[in-house]
Formats: structure tokens, sequence, C-alpha cells
């Protein structure tokens, strides 16, 4: 997390170049399953979109607590945890044998594994920060934890790696970083935070992000923005995340928190653009701040039962995790899971089930949709059509796209959810108008045939 403001510059555009982009991976990273990169978009190991929903959690200075944690974290609804580890450089060492068990912990949980080395936290302005060849000197070290492990855990290689000072060496660092692991046999999805305390108001990564991808030897890289004070307005992060995913590069918002002492982050664009383009957010973070920000808790004293404002807003409002995570295929075999829904519910004996989740607020309303394909076969691109009953009009919509004429709804999905593995489910979320009675539809089709409601 990022500790002091600097002033937002002025960049030049991203440097996308399409050829470099789509260039073949290695033939080594073809043959190990995991996450991988294709198109601008992080795929899990059963080749299907996967859109970060999580919180970081402070393991290496709460060792003790990460076993409940991670199975709070889970019943709240998220599908991926950010682990803070250490490389022994600014804290104590996370050994191989600690990683292997957070790892483990993590599998048990159906939670995705991002890994990240903390020591390096504003390299070049703290004094005591570690560049980052020593971060990747630490994942060679303890490799024999992470090898085999592809499909459920993200490295990424050093978190906020420059503060506000030496920041122009990122690009070559980074790429030198890149390098080194694919030569040490890490063929695991590469995360890589921008510098400026993470928070790129330099656009260093920004407008270097397409050659660092470019020099990744298995076009596996996924860069990773911080989003505290120098993004509290709308169009900061919009403009941001659209310049990454304009130029088909992939991008998460490792942290972000509701308020912080360098400025006001908007948080409300940041989950509301995120989810309108599909880019994953991780929220700093699960319990124990402390020096001024403990705000930023989003449990108090680590008790599930005590979510702060912030947990609130993160895990429970529009945007937020419970309307919009989706478990990870590969913990289900190949199917997929609603977000923080109950495995059970919705299913029927049809071709589909649809569970209508309605918040009506007289004039205006929001409704989170859950399809189920209980049929025997998956479906590669989907059509979804309701009725309402009243006066209601769609006035946007996200994870799909609709139309409307009179009160029939047509439902059709985004890119990344368009597959829907036998026994999986898909969601959306739309926003609309109304006036009058404000019924749930009561009947759905899908691919013209009929689904069970629930």
């Amino acid at each position: 997390m990022r500790r002091t403001r600097a002033a937002v510059a002025t960049g030049t555009l991203l440097a996308a170049c399409a050829a470099l982009l789509t260039a073949t991976p290695s033939a080594q990273a073809a043959e190990t399953p995991g996450f991988h990169i294709k198109d601008g978009r992080l795929l899990d190991a059963n080749d299907k979109d996967f859109v970060m929903r999580g919180v970081n959690h402070a393991h290496t200075w709460y060792p003790d607590k990460t076993t409940q944690a991670l199975k709070d974290i889970k019943a709240k609804g998220a599908n991926t945890v950010r682990v803070v580890l250490a490389t022994g450089d600014q804290w104590t060492k996370n050994d191989t044998a600690d990683v292997t068990r957070v790892v483990a912990e993590c599998k048990e949980n159906r939670l995705i594994c991002v890994l990240e080395a903390h020591d390096t936290t504003g390299y070049g302005e703290a004094g005591a920060a570690a560049p980052l060849s020593k971060a990747v000197d630490y994942w060679l070290g303890v490799k024999s934890a992470l090898v085999g492990q592809e499909k459920y855990v993200v490295v990424n290689i050093g978190n906020e790696p420059y503060g506000n000072s030496g920041y122009s060496a990122w690009t070559a660092d980074t790429k030198a970083a890149i390098g080194r692991l694919r030569a040490g046999g890490l063929d695991h999805t590469l995360m890589v935070d921008a510098p400026n305390w993470g928070q790129d108001w330099s656009f260093t990564m920004r407008d270097n992000a397409a050659s660092v991808f470019a020099a990744d030897p298995d076009r596996n890289t996924l860069f990773d923005i911080h989003m505290y004070g120098v993004y509290d307005t709308p169009a900061e992060v919009s403009d941001y995340l659209n310049r990454f995913t304009s130029a088909h590069l992939p991008i998460v918002v490792g942290e972000f928190g509701n308020m912080h002492s360098d400025g006001n982050p908007d948080e409300d664009a940041i989950m509301s653009t995120a989810q309108s383009l599909g880019v994953g957010y991780l929220g700093w973070s699960w319990s124990g701040n402390g020096g001024g920000v403990e705000y930023l808790d989003l449990v108090q004293g680590f008790d599930a039962s005590r979510l702060s404002d912030w947990g609130k807003r993160l895990f429970d409002g529009a945007d937020g995790i419970k309307a919009t995570a989706k478990e990870a295929s590969v913990f289900t075999s190949g199917t997929g899971g609603g977000g923080g829904t109950d495995p059970g519910e919705g299913t029927g004996t049809g071709a589909c089930a649809v569970t209508y989740r309605l918040s009506d607020w007289g004039s205006s309303f929001n409704a989170d949709v859950t399809v189920r394909n209980t049929s025997d076969r998956a479906l590669d691109g989907w059509k979804l059509d309701f009725a309402f009953s009243g006066q209601q009009k769609v006035t946007s919509i996200w994870n799909a796209k609709a139309t409307q004429s009179g009160t029939a709804v047509h439902v059709t999905p985004e890119s990344w959810t368009s597959a829907v593995p036998a026994g999986g489910s898909v969601s959306f979320g739309f926003s609309g108008s109304s006036t009058g009675t404000n019924a749930v539809p009561t009947a759905f089709t899908l691919d013209g045939r009929a689904c069970t409601t629930g």
C-alpha cells in the first residue's frame, strides 16, 4: 500500500504492438497447464476467463491468523486472496515450508492464491526496501513450493517496487526479473506492480507495459495497479484502466481502499469500472492495519462478524464481491460457481435454473441474475429471454449485454461470460427504472428452452 502522494503527471499513450502481444508463448509454457493470458484476459487452466474478486491478507505479520482468515474470506464470497510474504530483507522470511502451507490452505478454501513479496515496497525511497532482484532470489529459493501449482497460484514478483525516486528503472528491472524467473523454471502467471508506491502517477508502467509483456517469453504477465489517493475521480480511474483494456493488456487493481492518508480514493468508481471492464480487484486488507490506517481493516480484530464500513462496502455493496465474484473453474472440475451463492441454489430438472435477486428502491432497482446450466452439454454462447410484468426498463448491465422491446428482455453474454460448462453457472447484473409494481419475472428461457426458477 502507498503512504505518500505525488501529483498526477501527464503520460504518453501505451505503445502497444499487436504482433508482439499475440506472439506464440514458449513451448515450455504450453506444456504447463495453469493460468495464462490470452488477448489481454486472464484465463484459468480450463481456458475459462477468471476475474479476481478478493482481498489482501497480511500473512507475514499475522501467520497465526491465516488459517481462520482464509476460511472467513472465502465465506464472504471472495474467489482470490493476495497473501503478503516476506523475503527476509525487511521482515522475517516466509520459508518454503510456510509458503507450501499457505498454498495448501488457499486450495482447501477454493481461493486462488496471489503470493507477493513485500520487502520491495518503496525501493529507492524507503531505505530498507529490497530491489526486485532480491525478490527474484526469494522466489527461486522457494521454487519447490510453487512448481506444480500453476493452476492455483499467481506469483506477484514484488510489492510496489519503487517509491517516488528512481522509478525510471522500473521497466528494465521488471524485464530482468521476469527473464530470471522464466529461466529459473517458473511458468506461473507473473504479476508485476507499478512504481510510485504502486500508483503509477508517472505512468511508467502504463507507457511501458506493452514492451514488458513482450519481453516475457511466455507472454504471461499481469499488470497490477494500486489505487489510493491518486485515483480520486471517476475520470482518472476510467482512463487508467481503459488504456490497458483497449490495448489488450491484462490489468488488475491489486490494492485499493475507501479512504487513505494521501487522499480519498473513489472506491465506487474503482469497483464499477472494474466490473464494467471485467477487470479484477483486491481490497486492502482483511485486518491488522496499523500506523494510522486502521480504517483500511475490512473486519475488526480479525473477527469476520465485525465488518467495518469499508468491509460492508467491498463485500456487500454495489459491484461488490458477493454480487460479482465467480469461483475459479479449477475448483469444480470445469464447472463454475456463483458469487457467494449456495451451491444447490436454483437447480432444477430443466435445461437451466435461474435465480433473480431484486433490490427495489421504488423508481429504480438492481437485479442480480444467476443462470445455472443444468443440461448435459456445455454452452459456448447463450441467449436468455424473459419479460417484465410491469413498466420496468433496463438502464445498464454488467457481465452481459441486453436489448429490450416493450416488456421483453433479451440477454447475451460478454466474451468472458460466454462459456458455461454443464453443471456450471454464469452471473450478471443490471440496473433499471420502474413505475408501479416491480415484480420478479416468472418465466425464463435459455436458448429457447424453459428454465426453472428459485
